[in-house]
């Protein structure tokens, strides 16, 4: 009797500390999926396929303002708790009006193609890997093959599930991952190409290297290249959607209690001996979502960067037409 009196407390206190969201178009109230909610703190969290996630004041009691975004939508503040609703609430974000110049080519190309591939580069050693958070954001630099019209029809995503160490309790997990597209901005990523969202999910069977077929997307390489990102949303469900996991571990340090970014599977192997810096990184809740190279600037206490791996290995396959 305890126990279940404990259970109905519990869940009597989670629901009068945490609130529904619900986001959505500001005309046509269609949802708007994996939206992005910043803390405002260097923490953050994503809403679901249908626009909908929930906050808890409990979990985050030194939290009173939500920061929504969602790629071509103007970023709104919310404060919190809501007075006027406490349980939900609908949040409309507006359209930004933007000029996409020449950077997307919608219409589909005609005549003589080849395909072509730029390998993806890759190793097994999982001390030398990028440890995907909710936070961060990786891009490569991608130019056109040989100068030539070039449409992006897969991309190849080094990873390392760890399945060589299953005996040590490295179960299934499933892991829902975000590709975005930036013009190339004199070598850094720039503002977002507002292409459609390219959702999917890996599990533990994608080992070393991961296709993701991007063919039906229409993405060309701009004259000046094109940077394209992968960004970790959380895991998935039996039924494939995102859920709600815990994104932050506290750990207790001499200045109290500090939330550690939860690291997700599969791990991303970095490489080193490229001479070129093709690889960029940002944390999407912190320093204003600057980007920045990642070398020793970045952090120079990363494990990464003391061993020379700077730079991810991604790779692509080239849909190239004879004639621009």
């Amino acid at each position: 009797m305890k126990r279940y009196l404990s259970v109905i407390f519990f869940f009597i206190t989670y629901c009068t500390t945490a609130q529904e969201f619900k986001i959505v178009d500001g005309k046509d109230r269609s949802p708007i999926s994996f939206a992005t909610i910043s803390f405002g703190d260097g923490l953050g969290t994503f809403a679901d396929e249908e626009g909908s996630f929930t906050f808890s004041s409990k979990k985050y009691p030194d939290i009173d303002t939500l920061f929504i975004s969602g790629l071509g939508y103007k970023e709104k503040a919310l404060l919190i708790p809501l007075e006027d609703n406490p349980t939900a609430t609908i949040v409309k974000l507006d359209p930004e009006v933007s000029q996409l110049g020449e950077v997307i080519v919608s219409a589909p190309k005609e005549g003589k193609f080849k395909f072509r591939k730029q390998k993806a580069q890759t190793h097994n050693d999982i001390f030398a890997c990028w440890l995907p958070t909710v936070e961060s954001e990786i891009a490569v630099l991608f130019t056109r093959y040989e100068n030539k019209a070039s449409q992006i029809s897969k991309l190849y995503l080094p990873v390392n599930a760890e399945s060589e160490y299953k005996f040590k309790g490295k179960g299934k997990f499933a892991t829902i991952f975000r590709a975005q597209f930036y013009e190339n901005n004199k070598g850094t990523p720039g503002s977002a190409i507002p292409y459609e969202s390219v959702i999917f999910a890996m599990d533990e069977k994608a080992d070393k290297v991961f296709e993701l077929d991007l063919l039906s997307k229409s993405i060309f390489i701009p004259e000046s290249g094109i940077f394209i990102s992968i960004q970790v949303l959380g895991y998935a469900g039996l039924d494939g959607k995102l859920i709600e996991t815990k994104k932050y571990r506290e750990i207790k340090t001499s200045r109290g209690i500090q939330k550690i970014s939860t690291s997700f599977r599969p791990l991303l192997p970095f490489i080193k001996g490229e001479a070129n810096q093709r690889t960029f990184v940002r944390r999407i809740f912190f320093n204003d979502k600057k980007w920045q190279v990642f070398d020793q600037n970045y952090n120079p206490n990363s494990k990464l960067l003391q061993t020379g791996h700077r730079n991810y290995g991604m790779g692509a396959e080239f849909k190239v037409f004879e004639s621009n």
